[in-house]
């Protein structure tokens, strides 16, 4: 490949990897499962609203800051021993979340929704102890996981999405193949899983 084709391959990569990143697709998870679950009557649909500050905004927040000072050299944090601390404190934002709005009443679906994105911090933090699992691809994979227990099979057309992101993390050497798919995996048992039983 030419340096032109390979300048504009990493480019589009980047671009997907920023798309894709794991705080924007729980944001918009978020917001669409709450959308969903306000059809139910006398139900407000804005309850995934809170669910994406605190399970997406919050961790953004303190991983920027991290960079900001210095203590982080990425926001994608591409140093596996420096993902612990920033998933440590997603994992609190997220459980803070998560009781406060049992406590208000927040439907099941955001709850269920809440816990499953819990569950796969959890996974994905005890195996950064010792492998870097694409959280792109996890967070990517469950997604597409929870639209298919909502929505149906019909929700399986976004995989290319999937296979997209991780071809991005892959391009940009930011994982290899094998990190790529056991995340993907691993964050759709995981939804695949806890959201559907849950719910």
């Amino acid at each position: 490949m030419n340096r032109v084709g390979t300048a504009v391959g990493d480019r589009i990569a980047h671009v997907v990897s920023e798309v894709f990143a794991p705080a924007v697709l729980v944001a918009v998870l978020l917001l669409v499962v709450g959308w969903h679950a306000g059809e139910a009557p006398g139900v407000s649909r804005w309850w995934g609203l809170p669910g994406a500050i605190f399970a997406a905004v919050i961790p953004l927040a303190y991983v920027l800051h991290g960079v900001r000072t210095g203590r982080l050299t990425d926001h994608h944090i591409p140093d596996r021993a420096a993902r612990r601390v920033p998933l440590l404190f997603g994992i609190g934002s997220l459980g803070a979340g998560l009781v406060l709005m049992v406590w208000l009443g927040a439907p099941r679906e955001v709850l269920a929704l809440l816990a499953a994105g819990g569950a796969g911090l959890v996974v994905f933090a005890l195996v950064t102890n010792w492998w870097k699992m694409s959280i792109h691809a996890g967070v990517a994979a469950g997604a597409l996981a929870t639209m298919t227990a909502i929505f149906g099979p019909a929700a399986l057309a976004g995989a290319p999405l999937v296979v997209l992101g991780g071809w991005a993390r892959v391009r940009l050497t930011a994982h290899t193949p094998a990190q790529v798919v056991v995340g993907a995996l691993a964050g759709a048992l995981v939804a695949g899983l806890v959201f559907p039983a849950l719910r």
